[in-house]
């Protein structure tokens, strides 16, 4: 209680206000500084004039900041048959093992688009849309070829140490397999899984 003096002289009491909060107990999250991500995956590659197949690879990311990383790839696939072959019922245009491919490319990713994801009312998870783009190489119908490539990705981390990656990229490069020289697309999607440390 506060007295003050009137000015009659008399004594007048205030009370001063009190609230009375309850402090909750919080829980701070044990989130490591890890720079580092090592993952697998697997999808679908579209080899251009060589059909659609299983593709598998792993990654290794090395995060600079909150918004940018640097990533290496290395993946593995096998080219299926031309429509030519299908319909010609000719010789083959590649051998057994020349149909073998396998690239590896680093790139930098941007990770444009930091959210959250919620699932019912008391679950969020981190998420991240993120674009990459890079060079590397692809070994194919007997030759390596320097490849151009880019694309986008979707990254949801469950905890703070597992994430999982929806990914499609594109390699570009040049070829000269079937008669004439032309720059070529193979789009591949894949669904990964990877962990910080």
């Amino acid at each position: 209680n506060a007295e003050q003096t009137t000015a009659s002289g008399g004594d007048v009491d205030k009370s001063i206000i009190e609230p009375q909060v309850q402090r909750r107990e919080t829980n701070r999250p044990k989130i490591e500084p890890s720079d580092f991500e090592v993952g697998l995956y697997g999808g679908i590659l579209s080899i251009e004039d060589f059909e659609s197949n299983v593709v598998y690879g792993a990654r290794l990311a090395y995060h600079l900041t909150e918004d940018f990383f640097l990533e290496g790839t290395v993946g593995r696939s096998r080219a299926g048959r031309t429509s030519y072959e299908n319909l010609s019922g000719s010789a083959d245009l590649l051998t057994d093992s020349e149909r073998d491919y396998t690239y590896y490319a680093l790139s930098l990713g941007w990770n444009a688009l930091p959210g959250e994801i919620f699932l019912g009312e008391n679950r969020a998870y981190n998420t991240a849309f993120y674009l990459v783009a890079g060079i590397g190489n692809t070994t194919f119908a007997g030759d390596d070829r320097f490849t151009v490539s880019g694309g986008f990705g979707y990254r949801i981390l469950p905890a703070d140490w597992i994430a999982v990656h929806f990914d499609v990229r594109d390699h570009v490069y040049d070829i000269d397999l079937l008669g004439e020289k032309k720059i070529v697309n193979n789009l591949e999607a894949h669904l990964g899984l990877s962990i910080f440390f």
